[in-house]
Parts: C-alpha cells; sequence; structure tokens
C-alpha cells in the first residue's frame, strides 16, 4: 500500500474501487463529517444536479458511485466504478464539510485519513492534515482521467465555505431555505418587432436541498405534510458502535454491545401491538400493521444496522408509532453505543436523532410518529425505562407483556 502525500498520485487497477474517508477526535460543536462526491466534465462542473453524491442523493443514476456506509463509527465510505461513468465525465473530486450547531473549521477535526481499496487489498492512503486547516470545506482527493487510463490524487485542497458554496462552484443548482420566499419574476419585456433571439430551454431539473434535520432537546419536533400521492416507503435505521469482543480468562467470548430496534403501534381501528425481534414479531408492509422490521443485526456484521420500514401510502390507517430500542446483550451503557436513528422518506430531508444520556436501563424510547391530520409528526422522546411495561405505562400502549426469546 502507498502512504500518499498532498499532490501525489497513482494509477488505479481497474474494477469496483472503494474510498473510505475516516475521521476521529472532533470537537464538541462538530455533529458530522460530510462526504460528497461531484462528477465532473472536462469544464470542471457537473453536468446536471445527478453529478452530486450525497447524503440526500447517494448514487449517480449511472450507478458509478455510490455511497456504501454513510457516517457511521467515524466513516464514510463511496464504491466508485469509473468503467460505468456517463460520457463526458472525466473527474471525480471527494470533499468534506462539517455539519453543526455553526460553521466551524477543519482545525476541529482531530485526524482525518482517506483510504483507497481495490477487491485485491488496500492501494493508497492519504492522512489529510487538519491542524493548518481553518476552511469549512476540503477536497480531499480526486479520480481523473489521463491518456486514457483512471489514476488517483491526493488533494487537500481547503475551500472557503461549506458545502452550499462548494456545491455551487461545482455547478450545481442548489435551492434555497424553504422559508424564504422565491424571488418575484422579472417583469416581461416589451413587444418587438424584431425577430426575437433563440434562447435556451429552461433548466428542468429540481434544484437539490441540502436539508438535514437533527431533533434535539431545544428542537425536538419537526412534521412532514402529507402528499396526495401518499408519503411513499418511510424508512427508518438504527446503527451504533458494537464494540469488539473480548477473550474471557477461560477462553470465552464476551460479546459486543446487540441493540434490537423496535416499535410500538397504535392502528386507526384501535389495534395496538408492538414490532420486534423479540418473540419473531417482524410484522408486514402489504398489510396491516404496514410496518416491517427488515431483518435483526445479532452479530454486528451489517454495516447498515437494522431498519424499520412503514408503508406511507397506509398512513392513514395509522395513529401513531413510538420507535425505540433495546440493548439486548451487552452492558447498558447507552453513551458506549454512540447510537443514531436516522428517518428517510420520499421527498423530505433525512431526520436524525441521536441516542444521548441514559444510564443502567435497557430500554430507550427514541422518537414517537403521530398522524396529525394526516401529516406525519416526528417527535424526539430520549426518554429511558427500566422495563418495557415500564414504557408502555408512560405511553398508553395498555399491553399484555410476557417473557420471548429469538
Amino acid at each position: 500500500m502507498l502512504n500518499l502525500t498532498k499532490g501525489a498520485n497513482t494509477g488505479l487497477p481497474s474494477g469496483l474501487l472503494r474510498i473510505r474517508v475516516v475521521w476521529s477526535d472532533l470537537s464538541a460543536q462538530i455533529d458530522d463529517v460530510d462526504v460528497t462526491a461531484f462528477l465532473l466534465q472536462a469544464d470542471g462542473k457537473v453536468a446536471g444536479d445527478d453529478g452530486m453524491v450525497f447524503y440526500g442523493h447517494k448514487a449517480s443514476s449511472d450507478g458509478a458511485v455510490v455511497i456504501e456506509t454513510l457516517s457511521e463509527r467515524g466513516e464514510t465510505c463511496l464504491g466508485i466504478d469509473p468503467s460505468r461513468l456517463a460520457g463526458g465525465i472525466t473527474r471525480i473530486a471527494i470533499t468534506a464539510t462539517l455539519s453543526g450547531r455553526a460553521p466551524r473549521p477543519f482545525t476541529d477535526v482531530g485526524a482525518l485519513d482517506v483510504h483507497l481499496d481495490s477487491p485485491q487489498g488496500a492501494v493508497a492512503q492519504f492522512s489529510v492534515t487538519t491542524a493548518d486547516a481553518k476552511e469549512a470545506a476540503l477536497i480531499l482527493c480526486e479520480i481523473y482521467e489521463r491518456g486514457g487510463a483512471w489514476k488517483f490524487r491526493a488533494v487537500g485542497q481547503g475551500f472557503n465555505g461549506g458545502l452550499k458554496p462548494l456545491a455551487e462552484h461545482f455547478g450545481v443548482d442548489i435551492a434555497e431555505p424553504a422559508s424564504r420566499p422565491p424571488p418575484a419574476p422579472p417583469p416581461a419585456p416589451p413587444a418587438a418587432s424584431a425577430r426575437p433571439s433563440v434562447q435556451p430551454p429552461p433548466r428542468t431539473e429540481k434544484p437539490i436541498s441540502l436539508s438535514k434535520v437533527s431533533l434535539t432537546k431545544a428542537s425536538p419536533t419537526v412534521s412532514l405534510a402529507k402528499r396526495p400521492e401518499g408519503l411513499g416507503e418511510i424508512k427508518v435505521n438504527l446503527n451504533w458502535r458494537r464494540g469488539e469482543a473480548k477473550r474471557g480468562i477461560f477462553g470465552g467470548a464476551a460479546k459486543g454491545v446487540d441493540l434490537d430496534l423496535c416499535c410500538l403501534y397504535e392502528l386507526a381501528d384501535g389495534t395496538r401491538l408492538g414490532v420486534q425481534a423479540l418473540g419473531s414479531n417482524f410484522g408486514a408492509y402489504d398489510r396491516a400493521p404496514y410496518i416491517l422490521l427488515d431483518g435483526d443485526d445479532r452479530t454486528g456484521a451489517k454495516t447498515d444496522g437494522e431498519w424499520l420500514r412503514l408503508n406511507g401510502g397506509k398512513w392513514n390507517e395509522i395513529r401513531r408509532v413510538l420507535i425505540w430500542a433495546m440493548i439486548y446483550e451487552g452492558v447498558p451503557n447507552w453513551s458506549a453505543t454512540d447510537g443514531v436513528v436516522r428517518l428517510f422518506a420520499p421527498g423530505n430531508p433525512e431526520i436524525e436523532v441521536r441516542l444521548e444520556g441514559g444510564g443502567s436501563e435497557r430500554l430507550c424510547a427514541i422518537a414517537l410518529l403521530e398522524n396529525n391530520q394526516g401529516d406525519l409528526k416526528i417527535t424526539r422522546e430520549s426518554r429511558y425505562f427500566g422495563s418495557a411495561q415500564e414504557m408502555d405505562r408512560h405511553y398508553g400502549f395498555n399491553l399484555n407483556w410476557t417473557a420471548g426469546r429469538k
């Protein structure tokens, strides 16, 4: 494996490549490191808004660039296959920006490394110097075509401004925040007898939204408006730091932390029950309760955690859903799990709730989803309980609980 310095380059093997951006030691003002790939033409601009791959648009339409894992345990991984790039794309720029309570420079990031891997193993590594990086955005590296061959270059170049000015620099049309009214249309030009000039067709692409919503104690609620076509498939993801297995004094291995993603639900007809792996109550997507637990990760081998799928087309059949998690195995220590729940709904920004606080309790009520006259109201709960019965009493589902097993 090559250890590259700033400005150095190397040739690329053929086939699927992976770029892993790894970071650690973030300051308290930083919530996340956002990694973005820009698919560029010879003029250094994207061909269209599809040329920006980031947390709100995780794959290019040609399948050449895909975010495989996103901000999981201090790492984002991109899968890149240059042979699948659409015609005219000659360069892919990989960038990083910071999200948090206020704009912060990369000096607030302790370590930032870029790893380039192929199916045959590690190809190269590049450690980005952050000690003097006073900018809020960095162009980390690039994959580019030269003489019919694809190469990798370590860049490490600072860029003034955050993700929005960086995206606009590469030619991406960024939507203004929804709270800002659109500008008034210009007045119609006076009629002219001269033959009008030919104008290019109007841009039909929808501007990209960079919105990402973090529900906090200070701002715990957000609502998604109902739409005539329905809310679509609503996906809820739980991911966490599993920890490493340790050998016991008699040779046995102590398992890392295993979290279970669960929910309690109440339907419009008054039916109340739960969806969880314990007891094999996985639910159903196309019939009541219109909620499906998509697998149970007991080994920690799945890098994308556990998923609940809600049928937003049947949202009128659902009154409320309580999203909760349980420490099924391992010592109860919620702060050590670094857990985060993310909710994805079509046409809406990603919504996240971080599992913060808690003590020795095994259950955490994370978020409450309520049907508010057809809208989807999401409220951060972050309440910890010693038992399911205690949590049930607090939220008034009034279920009969029995011991279960997987």
